[in-house]
């Protein structure tokens, strides 16, 4: 019995570690891709800043990825970015590579 109660708490430590890894993956992602939006827009170190944290905020409003896809198409468009959304795409796939990379060599 305590062999079944051990391994049923291993999965549920491994779930939590699993969603953890997730969101700080998709945080890093998320920065990363604000700071490529921020640098296109011509934003100086003080906004880019700020825009790198409103693009991670802009994750929380809804679940998956397009509340943040929409933010950067928004913005980008209104600061004459000729930037489409399967551009948009093709960066988070790009930036969610480079954020997991980056957490791993950190641990």
């Amino acid at each position: 019995m305590t062999d079944f109660k051990d391994r049923e708490r291993a999965e549920e430590a491994k779930f939590a570690m699993d969603g953890e890894t997730a969101f700080r993956v998709a945080a890093r992602r998320n920065r990363l891709l604000g700071e490529w939006a921020a640098e296109l827009m011509g934003l100086t170190a003080e906004e880019a800043d700020a825009y790198k944290k409103a693009v991670v905020q802009a994750d929380f409003e809804e679940a998956g990825d397009e509340d943040v896809i929409r933010k950067l198409l928004g913005d980008l468009t209104a600061a004459d970015c000729d930037v489409s959304e399967a551009d948009i795409r093709a960066k988070l796939d790009e930036k969610a590579v480079e954020a997991r990379r980056q957490l791993m060599s950190e641990s």
